[in-house]
Order: C-alpha cells, then structure tokens, then sequence
C-alpha cells in the first residue's frame, strides 16, 4: 500500500510539472535587425529566458547568417518570408502543442501574418510591439541602427514607385506602404498588407485563424518618430485622401465591417491596447517584465 501510494504520488507530481511547462515563445526582429543581436533580440531572449525557466525561445532568423538576415528585412519578399517561417514553426517539435509570439516593429505584423495563414502548430497569444498593421512608414521619417544608407536608397525608391511591381516583390517597406493619398493604387498593388489587412475581398480562413487567438496585444509607442502614423501601431490610420487626421481601429471600415473579426475580438476581451512612453522600440527592462511577461506565462 506505501508503495502503491509513492508511485501515485510521483505520477501526480510528474503530471504537475508537465502543467507547469513554460510556453514556448517565438519572437520576430524589425527592419535593420537580426535574430541574435545581443543588444536587441539576443537581449530579449535571455532576459525572457532568465524570468522563466524552461521556456523554449525561438528567435527568427531569414538566411543561413545574420547578415542575411538583416538583408532579408529590407529586400526580401515578405509573403516568401512568411512562408518560410511557417515551415520552420511546422518543423520544430518544441511548438506543436502552441506557442506564443512577439513581433518588434515589422516582425508583429509579419506575426499576424503567419497567425493568419498558418494554423499549425497554433499560435496562441500575439504581442506586437510596434507593429504597423495599418501600414507605415509613411515619410520613411527615420532609419534604425547602421543601415542610414540603406534607408536613403528606400526613400528614393518609394518616392519613385512604391506599387511597381518590381518595387513590391524587392522591397519589404513597400509592401507595408500605405499611401492616404493614394489608396485605390494601395488597395490594388499592395503585395502583403492589402492582402492581409483584406482590402481585396474576405478571406474567411484569415478571419477564422486570428480570431482564434487568446490574446492580441499591441503596443504603441507614444512617442514614435518612426512610424507614421503611430496610431497604425493599434490598427488606426489617416482618413482616407489626407495625410495629417487620424482615426482609430473602431472607426475603421476594417473594424466596422469586421473584415478580420477584430470587432468579435474586441467584444470578447482578447484585444488589448497598451501605450508606453518613448520612441520607437524604446522601453525599459522593468516595463516589459510588469507588462510584456505576464502575456507569456
């Protein structure tokens, strides 16, 4: 009998500690960056690591090396990212039971789109800082870390055609523009963030996929000079044929149609908008333990 009850009681605890296994967290660098920096997402890695035990953190990488990596988050066709992506999420045998991802700058809305595509394995919380899911960076008002050069080719070859086809499929940043002043060529052209944002029609998978997160959250920095208008870090954007008024997500015809089951979400509670103060990506280590982590555990 006290050996039958020791053998109960280490299943129970064998079975509490499988409860108790850590999500695994896959997290998307922005433009400019890499998988590994240990400034920017070697950072975020370690510190998530350290402040939760046993969690599995993957940190997305696009090409064989970090230069290619950071190379691909200017010249390399998003929906081929997305799709690569995908097959590495597919592959890993650390995420079949579901993971949580967060996405720095572009990486939240690449997220969304894998979120939106890609069922399996299943995403399960989405947090998006910094995320242009309305599009951006219109103006191009600012370029990250030591690729200044880059972004001064990017601007010119925006300003020239940003919906040319060869702009498109060559140029991430334009496949997330979003001209106020030019929408009907946005809605047409826009190899990515039209189709995701579902300005061509319904695509009711897209639909089904987000809604089944638990949580969306996105956060926007309320002192960006990055992204123009910060206020697409929460899903609003300019008026449409103006470029200085803004509207939030409830007031969007995305949001009033329901073309991504946002609306449903919202009245379910599992969207969530935070602000922080500062510049683009610009956030302490207390701030994203108080108010990021509790997302992941």
């Amino acid at each position: 009998m006290a050996a039958l009850r020791a053998a109960v009681l280490v299943l129970l605890g064998l079975c509490l500690g499988c409860a108790a296994a850590a999500v695994p967290l896959v997290i998307w660098h922005g433009m400019g960056d890499s998988c590994c920096n240990p400034q920017s997402m070697g950072y975020i890695k370690k510190i998530v690591e350290n402040k939760i035990p046993g969690i599995y953190v993957l940190s997305l990488k696009i090409g064989s090396n970090l230069i290619q990596d950071m190379e691909n988050s200017f010249f390399m066709n998003v929906n081929d990212q997305v799709r690569e992506v995908c097959s590495q999420l597919a592959k890993d045998p650390h995420l079949k039971g579901g993971y949580n991802a967060m996405g720095f700058s572009q990486g939240g809305q690449f997220l969304r789109a894998v979120a939106q595509r890609c069922p399996s394995p299943p995403m399960l919380n989405l947090i998006s800082i910094g995320g242009q899911h309305q599009g951006s960076v219109y103006g191009f008002p600012r370029c990250p870390g030591e690729s200044s050069h880059i972004c001064d080719w990017i601007r010119k070859t925006l300003d020239l055609g940003a919906y040319t086809q060869a702009v498109q499929e060559h140029l991430v940043q334009a496949e997330y523009w979003h001209d106020p002043l030019k929408e009907e060529d946005y809605r047409k052209n826009s190899i990515f963030l039209a189709d995701i944002n579902q300005e061509r029609g319904i695509n009711e998978t897209y639909k089904k996929n987000l809604m089944a997160l638990k949580k969306f959250v996105m956060v926007k920095f309320l002192n960006d000079t990055m992204v123009d208008p910060p206020i697409s870090e929460w899903f609003g954007f300019y008026k449409s044929g103006q470029a200085k008024e803004t509207v939030p997500l409830k007031e969007t015809s995305l949001y009033t149609e329901d073309r991504l089951g946002l609306q449903e979400m919202d009245k379910a509670g599992k969207l969530v908008f935070l602000g922080v103060k500062g510049d683009h990506l610009h956030f302490s280590e207390e701030w994203f333990y108080t108010t990021i982590l509790p997302f992941l555990q």
